[in-house]
Order: structure tokens, then C-alpha cells, then sequence
């Protein structure tokens, strides 16, 4: 299945990267229906602030990394 978002990747791991990115689309959608009148493009936008809210916001499960302890080699 294709990510148009890879919630995993570092960029996305702070709170106000993701609630930036989910601002500027709604208010790019508003820009479109009200002050460009822009039914469809509006609706556009309005899918695309839908989604990025979902994968950013609602749905976010940051990856915990597991870090290994370094283990020497034994010797034979």
C-alpha cells in the first residue's frame, strides 16, 4: 500500500511539525472556498486536511526504537 505520508519518518516526529502541516492545509482550504469561490478545489483540500489530520494527529504511534547493547565478541 502507497504512504502519501510516512508518519515514521523523523520530520514528523514533533507535535508542532504535524500540527503546523495540518493548519496549513485547513487554511489553504478556506482560501479556497471563500476567498477564491472554489467549490472543487476546496473539496480537494478539505480530503487532503481530512487525511493529513488522520495520519498526523488522530492516528499518530510514534515507532519506539529499540536500541541493542553492543555485545563483544567472544572469543573461541
Amino acid at each position: 500500500m502507497m504512504k502519501f505520508i510516512d508518519p515514521d519518518h523523523p520530520f514528523y516526529r514533533p507535535l508542532w511539525i504535524r500540527l503546523l502541516i495540518v493548519a496549513v492545509c485547513a487554511i489553504w482550504t478556506a482560501v479556497e472556498f471563500y476567498v477564491n469561490l472554489e467549490t472543487t478545489w476546496g473539496m480537494i483540500f478539505l480530503a487532503v486536511t481530512a487525511y493529513t489530520a488522520c495520519v498526523l494527529i488522530i492516528f499518530f504511534k510514534p515507532k519506539t526504537t529499540v536500541v541493542e547493547d553492543a555485545k563483544p565478541d567472544d572469543p573461541v
